[in-house]
């Protein structure tokens, strides 16, 4: 029987879940992706895209002080993190993903993001994809 999924109760063949083994968490795998990693610009935040050895796709996110309040920054990371959590269809497997949050990015809601992505989605694809 599928299990439910997040806060919405929605059927899912696969959970959605966030696992630790799903996020960047030192500084040399964030610096690593920025250096030699793609870019991508998109009106709320710089994606940047970079191959890993490994099959699964991690998420890395940076909001510096000059984008708001801690509890604005707070936020912004926790709406990422759920537009990566159900929408992992979007991004490219075995990749790592670093989102970097744009001066106004304060007041993005999920529907907008999840927009802004699907637009952007398709230069995050490889190019026999598209």
């Amino acid at each position: 029987m599928p299990r439910a999924s997040g806060t919405t109760g929605a059927r899912s063949d696969k959970p959605q879940r966030f696992r630790r083994a799903d996020r960047l968490k030192k500084r040399y795998e964030f610096r690593q992706a920025q250096l030699s990693g793609r870019r991508i610009h998109t009106p709320h935040f710089l994606i940047v895209v970079q191959p890993n050895a490994l099959q699964n796709t991690r998420l890395g996110i940076t909001v510096t002080k000059k984008v708001g309040t801690a509890v604005q920054r707070n936020r912004i990371k926790r709406v990422v993190r759920e537009v990566f959590r159900r929408n992992r269809h979007l991004f490219p497997a075995g990749h790592d993903l670093v989102f970097i949050a744009k001066r106004g990015s304060t007041d993005i809601e999920y529907g907008a993001l999840l927009n802004e992505l699907e637009l952007a989605a398709r230069k995050l694809q490889p190019e026999t994809a598209r």
